[in-house]
């Protein structure tokens, strides 16, 4: 199933755990398309640059500046709970070696849920949001539900994670009526730097749109095979170009560029015809 641009006219049906589910998808070759060019405005990690990235704050902000999606990261803790963080570590973005002083370790992974809730994940931001906390995926997914922002959530590519693709496949499975919503209206993709981590959501729930990151600019040996089972490649802006573009497209797959904050270079990848841009400023291209 092709996504992120809305711009193509299909039906797939897909069945998840006995409920069928009808979704809108695309189908059009993107050289017929002449009815909406503007790529979609992705918030990267939500608002980020102008609140603190991955809290309800930045998610919110972004729907509000309307964003077509909210881009998150999924990750797990130590009971199990899938969280919505970015790195490795979390001593960045919290503060968390002055709640929990000594532990050998600061990830996601080491910490139950309940540990986590306690974390101030904003003052590190600016002093007017202190107290922010961290979120669930389930959290991001209830605030983003019923409007017109869609969700593009990251597996994490931290190495000591196993199943994680898995697990947030579950997370989704467990939400069907939010699954036949967003896939009704082109509202929820996945994506992941980890191509075993791809495949393995894709094996699970493969009428899901799924995308590889990639920092580096993919041979076509590498493209070719993506189209045979991904939706997307979202590569970095830096390595992104006309020819590049185009093969994505003509391979059938769309394209994310990341992470894009400055207004010329939006304006270039714009013009090169990407399907989405990922910012930190999503207000730049929402908002005249």
């Amino acid at each position: 199933m092709k996504h992120t641009s809305n711009r193509r006219v299909g039906v797939v049906v897909a069945v998840l755990s006995g409920l069928a589910l009808t979704a809108a998808t695309s189908t059009a070759a993107h050289a017929d398309d002449h009815t909406d060019t503007r790529p979609d405005v992705i918030a990267h990690r939500g608002s980020s640059g102008m609140a603190p990235e991955n809290t309800a704050a930045a998610i919110d902000l972004a729907i509000d500046q309307h964003a077509d999606f909210v881009e998150i990261d999924v990750q797990r803790t130590k009971d199990g709970t899938l969280v919505n963080f970015h790195d490795c570590t979390m001593e960045r973005t919290t503060n968390i070696e002055e709640i929990y002083p000594g532990r050998p370790r600061y990830r996601v992974s080491d910490f139950t849920w309940t540990e986590l809730r306690r974390l101030d994940a904003g003052s590190w931001f600016h002093p007017d949001h202190t107290g922010e906390r961290l979120i669930t995926v389930d959290h991001v997914i209830s605030r983003i539900d019923h409007t017109r922002t869609g969700l593009l959530a990251e597996i994490s590519p931290c190495g000591h994670y196993t199943d994680i693709a898995t697990d947030l496949a579950e997370n989704l499975r467990n939400k069907p009526r939010y699954l036949r919503r967003a896939l009704a209206r082109e509202q929820l993709a996945v994506q992941s730097f980890q191509t075993d981590d791809a495949r393995q959501f894709h094996t699970h729930l493969p009428h899901i749109p799924i995308g590889l990151l990639d920092a580096d600019r993919p041979t076509d040996t590498e493209l070719t095979e993506l189209s045979t089972w991904a939706d997307q490649v979202n590569p970095q802006h830096t390595v992104t170009d006309q020819a590049l573009v185009d093969r994505i497209h003509q391979l059938g797959m769309d394209t994310n560029v990341w992470t894009v904050n400055e207004p010329g270079t939006m304006r270039e990848m714009a013009a090169l015809g990407v399907d989405g841009i990922i910012t930190d400023y999503p207000q730049s291209l929402t908002q005249p």
